[in-house]
This record gives structure tokens, C-alpha cells and sequence, in this order.
């Protein structure tokens, strides 16, 4: 047999099957976004006269308006609390309960109270419990705090849960053959295993709070969100360009702080490496591999 001939054998002859039912099933999808358009009011005409509209908002948005800066520098400095306060702490409420959640170290009656607190976590969006939050304690940053720990610990727990879950039981087995008790197979057999994916998820969250600190102040949670929420209202639209301009920033810092966090924990990267960035851009890429 030539290499042509073994070549072509282990090719399907049609690698595109035809089957009957995703091509039923797209045909489903397309007139269900059909028939939602329609009860939704979605039309053309629609969208030209919001285009026409959002021209002329963006240019009233221009050039913003940096003068009130002691009220934006205070709205700022509010929401970046409010982040780091819940991310500490949804963060620390997430070690137990997503360790609690994973079944291949506990038993049904622990993992499954736990998960659905995960669940419940998870259910609402962070403005709704910031709704919730601010009826039960009141307007301010409370509020926004404990919201967005309730966020981080749906997030942090369901994604510490399933790190847990995928960990190579060979090492978790190695350590408990030595005697060791529970915590130091969690020590030595669990935590090497899930470190460099919990600060990955840990530095994900604080970014994802940094943005939704923006959110949960405009319903009254503290925060940036609040002053922008009163920017609409007068139609202040150069002071609201400011501080779209502002949030922009703060959240690229984030970032940047955040890759500059999982290059130090990830790679050992070193503050002259990450002068040069030679470590961070490795982060980036294996990021995106």
C-alpha cells in the first residue's frame, strides 16, 4: 500500500455527515430568532433611529469634563474598596465551601449543602442582590460589599470546586499512604495541584469586581456607579464622559496589575523581569493558549 493509499484509508470518505437533525435543529434556532424578533418589537427602523440617536449623545459627550475631580478621584477610590473588600472576602469564604463542594474528597452530605449555596450564589446577578443588600442595610458601600462577596463566592467556588475535582488522585493517594492526617493531604496533595489556577481565578475576580463595583452603585451600593447614575439624570454628559474615561483606566490598571500578580505567582517572575516584561508577556500568551 503507497502512502497515498493509507493516507486516503484513514480518512472518512465524508467527513461532513448529513445528518437530518442539526440540520433541524438549526432551522429551529433561526425561526425562533425570527419569531423573538417579532414580539420583541426588534426592526430596522428601530436601529436607524437609535443610530441617529447615539450620534448625537456621543457628541454631546465630548470633551469631557475633568473639573469636578474630587468627586470622581472619591467615586473611584469607593468602588476600588468596595473590589478589593469583597474579593478578600468572597475569596476567603470560597476556600471552604468550594473545598467543601468537591466530591472527590467529601461525602454527598457535605458537597451537596455546599453546592447549593454555590447555586443560590450564582442565581442572581450582582445588581439584584445589590438591590436586596441595600433594602436590608441601608445605601453605601455595605451594601455593594457584601453583593459582590455573594458574587465571588458563586464564581470562585464553582470554579475552585471543579479545579479540585480534575486534580490527579496519584499525588492525593501518595501523601495519605504516609499517614498523614486531612489537612496535610489538602497541604501537600490538593493545594500544589489547583495554586496556580486559584490565583488565576482570584485575580480574574478582583478584575470582574472592579467592574461590577461600577454597576452595583447605581442602585445605591456606593461606588463610582452612583455618581454616574447622577451624571445621566442632569444630563451632564461631558462630566459622564470623564468618568467613563476614569473606570476605563481604573480597570486597565487592574489588568495590568492582575497579569503582573499571576507572573510573580506563576512564573516566579522577578521585579526586574517584570520591568522588562519578559515574564508577563509568557503569562499573556499561555493565557490565551
Amino acid at each position: 500500500m503507497t502512502e497515498r493509499a493509507a493516507a486516503s484509508s484513514l480518512v472518512p470518505s465524508d467527513p461532513f455527515r448529513r445528518d437530518v437533525w442539526p440540520r433541524l435543529a438549526a432551522i429551529a434556532l433561526v425561526a425562533y430568532v425570527i419569531y423573538a424578533c417579532s414580539r420583541l418589537d426588534v426592526s430596522w427602523e428601530r436601529v436607524e433611529a437609535g443610530l441617529a440617536n447615539a450620534s448625537h449623545f456621543f457628541a454631546r459627550l465630548f470633551p469631557p469634563n475633568f473639573q469636578r475631580r474630587d468627586l470622581l478621584v472619591k467615586g473611584l477610590l469607593e468602588s476600588l474598596e468596595i473590589a478589593v473588600l469583597a474579593s478578600t472576602l468572597g475569596i476567603v469564604l470560597s476556600l471552604p465551601i468550594g473545598l467543601c463542594a468537591a466530591r472527590n474528597l467529601m461525602p454527598p452530605w457535605v458537597t451537596w449543602p455546599a453546592r447549593a449555596i454555590i447555586v443560590m450564589a450564582r442565581s442572581f446577578h450582582p445588581v439584584i442582590v445589590a438591590i436586596v443588600f441595600v433594602k436590608a442595610v441601608g445605601f453605601g458601600a455595605l451594601a455593594g460589599v457584601l453583593a459582590l462577596t455573594v458574587a465571588s463566592i458563586g464564581f470562585i467556588g464553582k470554579l475552585f470546586t471543579e479545579a479540585i475535582e480534575e486534580i490527579s488522585q496519584k499525588q492525593v493517594e501518595a501523601v495519605r499512604s504516609t499517614g498523614a492526617s486531612f489537612l496535610a493531604v489538602l497541604a501537600y496533595g490538593v493545594l500544589p495541584q489547583v495554586f496556580s489556577r486559584f490565583i488565576g481565578f482570584a485575580t480574574y475576580q478582583l478584575d470582574s469586581n472592579l467592574r461590577n463595583s461600577t454597576m452595583v452603585g447605581i442602585v445605591g451600593a456606593g461606588g463610582i456607579g452612583g455618581t454616574l447614575f447622577a451624571a445621566f439624570q442632569r444630563f451632564d454628559y461631558d462630566f459622564v464622559c470623564a468618568i467613563l474615561i476614569a473606570i476605563i483606566t481604573l480597570i486597565m490598571i487592574g489588568e495590568i496589575l492582575a497579569t503582573a500578580v499571576r507572573a510573580i505567582f506563576i512564573e516566579n517572575a522577578t521585579l526586574s523581569d517584570l520591568a522588562r516584561g519578559g515574564k508577563m508577556r509568557r503569562v499573556r500568551h499561555a493565557e490565551d493558549d
